[in-house]
C-alpha cells in the first residue's frame, strides 16, 4: 500500500464500491470492513402483502437506500408503481436510489437530511386522512411515524430488511486499529458506528477512539462524542458517496 493514507469504509459489502472508488481517486487506499449487514426481514409477511395493497396509500416514505433497494426490488418485480402513490426519501442518497428505479421523489428534506428534515416540509404539515406507509429496516426511531400520526395520518411500517452486526476476526480488527494504520474511518449511521465500536472489543476500543471519523450527520457526531472519540469528526452533511469522500479529502488534506 506504500505511503498512501488509508480510509476505512464501513458500508455494507454490496454498497461500498462507489465510496471506495472515490477515496481511491483522492489518492488514498480504501479498505472495506462492513460494520453492518443487510438481510431479509425476520417477518416477510407485511412486505409480501404490500404490492396488492399499495394503491390504498397516498404516500410511501423510504427511510434509507436499503429501504429503496429491498422494497422496490420486491414490489416492482410484481407490479408497476402506482402514479397515485407519492414517494418521499429521508436523504439524498435514498432519493438518488429512487431515481435509479425511475421514480421521482417530490419530497426530500431541503437542508437537514433526517426524519426531522422531512417533517419540516410544508407538504407534510397537514396529513389529515392521508394513508402513509414507511418502508424501513428493523427498529430505529419512531419520530416520523409518531409525528405523521399526530398530524392526522394513518401510518404503518413495512420492514423490508433487517440489519445485523457482522462477525469479525479480532486479529484483523486489531491490525486495522494499530496506531497510524488508518487515517480516517467513514460512518454513515449511528448503528454502524455502534457496531464498529462493539466489534473492536474492549482491547480495540481505546485504539479506535484515536482514529478520525467522517460521519454523515450531527447524530453520528453526537454518538462519537458519547463513545469518547478523541480526534473529533468531519460532518459530511449527508451519506452520499460524494459528500463522504469530500469529507475524507478535507480530513486527510487532499
Amino acid at each position: 500500500m506504500g505511503d498512501k493514507p488509508r480510509g476505512l469504509v464501513t458500508r455494507p459489502a454490496d454498497q461500498a464500491r462507489g465510496l471506495c472508488e472515490r477515496i481511491a481517486a483522492l489518492g488514498a487506499d480504501a479498505i472495506q470492513l462492513p460494520a453492518i449487514e443487510i438481510r431479509a426481514p425476520a417477518d416477510s409477511g407485511p412486505l409480501e402483502s404490500l404490492p396488492a395493497r399499495l394503491d390504498t396509500f397516498d404516500l410511501a416514505v423510504f427511510i434509507s437506500v436499503n429501504a429503496v433497494l429491498r422494497g422496490l426490488d420486491y414490489i416492482l418485480a410484481r407490479r408497476a408503481w402506482p402514479p397515485s402513490v407519492q414517494t418521499a426519501a429521508v436523504g439524498l442518497a435514498s432519493n438518488d436510489a429512487l431515481r435509479e428505479y425511475g421514480l421521482q421523489s417530490g419530497l426530500v428534506p431541503e437542508h437537514e437530511y433526517s426524519s426531522e428534515g422531512l417533517l419540516a416540509l410544508d407538504a407534510l404539515a397537514d396529513m389529515q386522512g392521508r394513508r402513509v406507509v414507511i418502508l424501513r429496516g428493523n427498529g430505529g426511531r419512531d419520530t416520523l411515524f409518531e409525528t405523521l400520526a399526530a398530524r392526522g395520518a394513518q401510518v404503518e411500517y413495512v420492514e423490508v430488511y433487517r440489519r445485523v452486526r457482522p462477525a469479525v476476526d479480532l486479529d484483523t480488527m486489531m491490525t486495522l486499529l494499530q496506531s497510524g494504520y488508518l487515517a480516517v474511518i467513514t460512518v454513515t449511521s449511528n448503528e454502524t458506528l455502534q457496531n464498529l465500536y462493539d466489534m473492536a472489543g474492549a482491547e480495540g476500543q481505546s485504539l479506535l477512539r484515536d482514529i478520525p471519523l467522517v460521519v454523515a450527520s450531527t447524530r453520528q457526531a453526537a454518538l462519537a462524542a458519547q463513545l469518547g472519540f478523541r480526534q473529533g469528526v468531519v460532518i459530511a452533511g449527508h451519506a452520499s458517496d460524494e459528500a463522504m469522500s469530500a469529507g475524507v479529502g478535507q480530513l486527510v488534506g487532499f
